[in-house]
């Protein structure tokens, strides 16, 4: 399967039409419907369901909808991989990807990406957001270069930093709400209450070890990927977010508070990358700061 024909495929894909991209790829419509129905042939499945006569629009199959994603990483990693080389004899300039929860803690690859900033400005950073399963995925993929994890590590599978601090556990909720009046929120405040979780939460997890109940037996309103869709559905009275502090802003006039469990509940976090990986010149600025700066300070201006 050569890389051209899959940019042929996602072309298709993206234009639900083989004329339209036919016209985009500046190439003739039986030369494209010719490479499609060489892939279909190669591949032994049906990728496209054509439209009836009249009607030009194609749709994916569940086999088409599955190439698309898995071209998509394809195309993405020969593009990183291209631009790595070709800049590895020049200059330290590059990009550094990084998979990450809703943490405060991104402050602190801000500090050390700013730090290195002085030195090499021609360094990009790119913030991939996702919950655990989301970031390794991406590392083992090679689609990203660290990841920022919660909880212990494979250590067989990666090197790791461990974050000079951790997030604090605690429920996000409207200001008019009656668990709004309290200081901290125990177990049995939230056994009756509607209840908006992280998807990544199962009957092992930190929540249900803190408020001893399996998941089954509390009333589980929505989950969410990222905390800041969650408290969209608090602000509109669907229930109250258990997630991390410092991800939603509720100062000011905001109609939000967050209150910390009881008893006190933190989680620890690293950065992590794959053990045997090769990196770029840029990444490995990146991590040699890291190394260096385990308690980077804020700071405050803009470089110049």
């Amino acid at each position: 399967m050569e890389l051209r024909v899959l940019q042929y495929f996602l072309a298709v894909a993206r234009e639900q039409s083989i004329v339209r991209a036919a016209e985009s790829l500046h190439l003739s419509q039986p030369t494209l419907s010719t490479q499609i129905k060489a892939m279909e042939e190669e591949l032994g499945k049906q990728l496209l369901i054509r439209g009836t006569k009249g009607s030009r629009k194609v749709t994916l199959t569940e086999e088409g909808m599955i190439l698309r994603k898995r071209a998509e990483e394809i195309l993405n990693l020969v593009q990183k991989t291209q631009k790595e080389i070709s800049l590895s004899d020049q200059i330290i300039v590059g990009d550094v990807s990084i998979g990450t929860g809703e943490t405060d803690a991104v402050r602190y690859i801000a500090r050390a990406a700013r730090k290195l900033y002085r030195d090499y400005p021609g360094i990009h950073y790119h913030i991939f957001s996702g919950n655990a399963q989301f970031v390794t995925e991406q590392l083992e993929k090679g689609l990203i270069d660290f990841g920022m994890v919660f909880g212990s590590t494979d250590r067989t599978k990666y090197h790791s930093i461990q974050m000079p601090f951790r997030d604090t556990w605690g429920v996000l909720m409207r200001q008019d709400s009656p668990l709004a009046a309290k200081d901290s929120i125990t177990p049995e405040d939230l056994w009756d209450k509607p209840l908006i979780i992280s998807r990544q939460e199962n009957n092992s997890g930190a929540l249900t070890s803190w408020i001893n109940r399996r998941l089954s037996e509390l009333e589980i309103v929505a989950t969410y990927n990222l905390l800041f869709n969650a408290s969209l559905m608090v602000e509109e009275g669907l229930g109250y977010a258990v997630g991390f502090d410092n991800i939603i802003n509720t100062s000011g006039n905001s109609s939000l508070c967050f209150r910390p469990l009881f008893p006190e509940r933190k989680e620890g976090m690293s950065i992590i990358w794959k053990k045997y990986q090769v990196f770029s010149k840029a990444s490995e600025k990146f991590l040699e700061i890291l190394l260096k700066s385990r308690f980077l300070e804020p700071e405050t201006g803009i470089p110049e």
